[in-house]
């Protein structure tokens, strides 16, 4: 695939600031973001949350539906989260105003209806396989871009864990460490010497993916990987001439998702063995925050019990494996912190393209440049 001349991400002289930052580039509010796990929020309760720096009050109303305002009264600007919900109703801890649903104020105890003062910004926020999303941007669009299905996490043939960690680093950092299968020399400790071969690369205007097979040149698996890989390999038909272990990591702006297929072809309607969907929430306004939602599913043998028996192995490897991702990318950060700027000299042509998808598709506001100025 030929490159793209007029990419605004180009390559570079190396330890030298790029012309364009791609860590100035804010997340784009006009899709939906995870915001809590829908079992944190208990009916008639609150929660705090944030985007971007943006406060966000969550609750759950008697009706088991949730709703999402602006985390800020009207009147002397304290937290909403620190209310009372009467109903599907949320009402200020200070002076007791009351607003629905719609962030519209529907009642203050010492004034008559006809003299209501505004409310306050409503999100649309609904629930999707066990988390509560948010739409910070423009609510027309937010029907249009309702997410799917959140990987395999509610399907009963796989088991799933659930993913979530605050991570000190800018969003596209998480995007590109996980895109990257070329970093498995970092995880060496865990998974022994393994070499990445890049079988091919496709992207568009909202999404890049990128497919890959291993080879391991050194060392042992763990017991994690053996349960994720060998079990499944032991349970299916044989491997068919041609066809070798496959991973697609795929960037469907603004999620990802990486996929894990053995021994077999990588069509659409194959299950993968392992099947992981992440999203990456922004925390503070200059977006040097981000906390990771995301599930790990991995498919179960047909012996029934087994994966529960070996579900702490699984546990322990990918928890080794995302300390070490977590620590890696928020020594990116720091280094970005200290050099003022983006300084990486990409050459993995894959991770060219995600660039350009993360450039193109993030806030045309530049969050961090406008924090930092």
């Amino acid at each position: 695939m030929p490159e793209d001349a007029s990419s605004p991400v180009a390559q570079r002289t190396a330890n030298s600031p790029n012309a364009f930052d791609l860590r100035r580039v804010g997340a784009n509010p006009d899709y939906w973001y995870p915001v809590a796990w829908s079992d944190e929020l208990k009916t008639g309760k609150t929660l705090g949350r944030r985007f971007a720096g943006e406060p966000i009050v969550l609750w759950r109303g008697n009706s088991g539906q949730v709703f999402a305002l602006e985390d800020r009264c009207a009147h002397r600007q304290v937290p909403l989260h620190l209310g009372v919900v009467r109903g599907d109703e949320l009402k200020c801890h200070y002076h007791g105003w009351n607003y629905d649903g719609s962030g519209k104020c529907i009642s203050v105890p010492y004034l008559d209806k006809g003299r209501l003062p505004g409310g306050v910004k409503r999100y649309p926020s609904r629930e999707i396989d066990g988390l509560i999303f948010v739409f910070p941007g423009n609510p027309v669009l937010a029907e249009s871009r309702v997410p799917p299905t959140l990987g395999s996490s509610q399907r009963k043939d796989y088991k799933t864990r659930r993913l979530n960690r605050e991570v000190a680093c800018h969003y596209t950092f998480m995007h590109e460490n996980l895109f990257d299968m070329n970093h498995q020399f970092m995880h060496r400790r865990h998974m022994g010497s393994i070499t990445a071969h890049c079988l091919g690369r496709q992207h568009g205007e909202q999404w890049a993916q990128v497919e890959y097979s291993f080879s391991r040149t050194e060392g042992k698996q763990s017991v994690g990987e053996q349960v994720i890989v060998d079990l499944m390999r032991k349970r299916g038909r044989k491997v068919q001439q041609g066809f070798s272990d496959h991973m697609r990591i795929r960037t469907d702006y603004p999620t990802q998702n990486l996929k894990v297929w053995v021994g077999r072809d990588i069509q659409q309607s194959s299950d993968p063995v392992l099947d992981v969907w992440l999203c990456y929430t922004p925390l503070d306004a200059e977006q040097r925050t981000n906390r990771t939602y995301g599930y790990l599913s991995v498919k179960k043998p047909h012996v029934p019990g087994v994966i529960h028996a070996v579900w702490p192995f699984v546990t322990w490897f990918t928890e080794n494996i995302f300390r070490e991702d977590k620590y890696i990318v928020e020594c990116e950060q720091r280094a970005y912190d200290a050099q003022g700027g983006d300084w990486n000299n990409e050459v993995f042509p894959a991770l060219r393209d995600l660039r350009n998808v993360l450039a193109n598709c993030g806030s045309p506001a530049p969050v961090i440049a406008a924090a930092k100025a």
